[in-house]
């Protein structure tokens, strides 16, 4: 448990709300109902949160740089990561609700400096916002930092009130918020905070990012709900801007009074010079013009309510040049062996670097390359759900059908590419695909690291691990010992095919040696072996 906030601390905070906000992102979709239906907030949230690790990691990126860095380093990262990818209202708001957080922290780690950044954090949100509205992420922002003014003396235990508090406050924010209670939900926004803060608890209580990370209890939707998304209401400004602009500080009242003047929805985050503008308008090159008279907005993005709400709803394609051209597979891997067997099978692979997965921004891009109007996503890493998630989203607004296998090894991935077929129907090939993936078991050997709790008992470092559908079955001393009896437990509930994939360095004896033993123990079972050059797991095992 820390006593004081640290760079690591932040590191880990920012990675803990990433993936929580991945675990939520499609449950805050679904509440998302103020100020317009339109069914984002969850995913701009992360897509905010994503920029904001991306910016601490880029820090941490040279581990033997002097000197390492320091608190203020990272939580300054963090909120300008935030900024500069913020998304939507909800994701402006988070993103000045950070930097508040920042301004406060960079002074100090201790729990009088926390509650101090919460309240800094609680108020700067609430002057970024225009028209304050209470029942949403600014109320829950508010509730947590005065309850963490009251906590005991801890870092934790001030961690811990606000969430809880959080939590609580998130509960009554339909009784604030006449849309909320309509709808039977509580604010999405508010929602996203309640996971922001889960995550800083968790991080000042020392857990790691390894692994699922539970939402502590968090609230969710209620039960059935099912918030469609639709195109805001008569009367409601027809487009979402939201743009970087460079300007001086002298410059954002003459800008806010001119944008006030045009729509609503205005919150307009940042400071030292860069802010991040969001604003709902009928005019939007108007809104774009008046941020050209403040400074230089760049990052423009424009949203017409009406057209991604008819995007969403229909899963017809569109017409034009993408409708042309042919369907995609992309898979994601690690390894020049398992890239270019994929290839040879007919996919566009996305090449992964082991130490750093795809952010969803790379994967929508990836997806672009493809130029294919229909494209299957095979993921290969159970840790990309999150970004894929968000990526698909994006993409489906830009007129592109996109299914996401979660495929959890490229074992899996080879598997569903075996049985892919471009000119079938492109939900037949999906489901052939997935029940292909879904039919392989996977298995990978691994090196301990360092002494470790597992499943099957206490491992120690340099110890060989046995990994069987994502968890340690087996631990042992050597690679062919673990290996034999991965196969032995795999095959044990059946199996007609054995894939084996050579890590980068592994020794090709090992592959000839679990080939002979399958041979020797199940005559009847098929064995192949290929070349992956995947790092850091030595052998994948696949049992179709």
């Amino acid at each position: 448990m820390l006593h004081t906030l640290d760079a690591p601390a932040v590191r880990t905070w920012c990675q803990l709300a990433l993936r929580a906000l991945g675990q939520a992102r499609e449950e805050i979709d679904a509440l998302n109902v103020y100020p317009v239906p339109d069914g984002d907030t969850g995913t701009n949230l992360y897509l905010t949160v994503e920029s904001a690790a991306a910016e601490v990691e880029s820090r941490f990126a040279d581990p033997a740089a002097e000197p390492a860095p320091g608190l203020a380093d990272a939580v300054r990262a963090m909120a300008r990561g935030a900024l500069v990818g913020a998304r939507g209202n909800s994701g402006v708001i988070l993103a000045q609700w950070l930097r508040g957080t920042a301004e406060t922290l960079a002074e100090g780690g201790g729990a009088d400096q926390l509650r101090a950044a919460l309240q800094r954090a609680a108020d700067s949100a609430y002057q970024a916002v225009a028209e304050p509205v209470e029942g949403t992420l600014l109320t829950v922002a508010r509730v947590a930092a005065r309850e963490a003014v009251r906590a005991g003396d801890g870092l934790s235990q001030v961690a811990d009130t606000a969430y809880r508090a959080a939590r609580d406050a998130l509960r009554h924010t339909p009784e604030q918020l006449a849309v909320l209670a309509e709808n039977g939900v509580v604010d999405a926004g508010g929602r996203g905070l309640v996971a922001v803060l889960g995550a800083l608890a968790d991080a000042v209580a020392g857990q790691q990012p390894m692994g699922p990370v539970a939402l502590r209890g968090d609230v969710r939707a209620v039960e059935s709900c099912e918030v469609h998304v639709r195109p805001p209401g008569p009367g409601h400004p027809a487009f979402e801007v939201i743009y970087l602009l460079d300007a001086p500080d002298e410059a954002l009242p003459e800008l806010r009074g001119r944008l006030a003047g045009l729509g609503d929805s205005l919150v307009i985050g940042g400071g030292d010079g860069l802010w991040n503008v969001h604003v709902h308008v009928d005019d939007a090159g108007a809104a774009v013009e008046a941020g050209v008279g403040a400074g230089r907005p760049h990052q423009i993005r424009i949203t017409h309510f009406a057209e991604a709400a008819a995007r969403a709803g229909s899963t017809a394609p569109e017409h034009g040049e993408r409708e042309e051209r042919a369907r995609a597979v992309l898979s994601v891997v690690s390894g020049g062996g398992l890239a270019e067997l994929c290839e040879q099978a007919g996919a566009v692979v996305l090449h992964a670097d082991p130490d750093r997965p795809p952010a969803s921004a790379e994967l929508a891009a990836a997806v672009r390359r493809s130029a294919a109007r229909e494209v299957v996503l095979l993921l290969n890493d159970p840790e990309l759900r999150a970004a894929a998630g968000a990526a698909a989203d994006q993409l489906r607004e830009e007129g592109v059908r996109i299914a996401v296998l979660p495929t959890r090894s490229p074992v899996q991935g080879l598997a569903a590419l075996a049985v892919h077929e471009g000119g079938r129907r492109f939900d037949e090939d999906v489901v052939a695909m997935t029940s292909a993936a879904g039919a392989t078991r996977y298995a990978e050997l691994a090196v301990a690291e360092g002494e470790s709790w597992t499943m099957a008992g206490v491992c120690q470092a340099g110890d060989v691990l046995g990994l069987i559908d994502g968890d340690v079955a087996v631990i042992g001393g050597g690679l062919e010992e673990v290996g034999e009896s991965v196969l032995d437990r795999m095959l044990g509930a059946g199996g007609e095919l054995v894939t084996l994939i050579l890590g980068e360095g592994t020794d090709e004896a090992l592959a000839d040696r679990l080939v002979a033993h399958v041979r020797h123990r199940r005559p009847e079972v098929d064995a192949v072996v290929f070349h992956g050059g995947q790092e850091p797991a030595p052998l994948l095992i696949g049992v179709e």
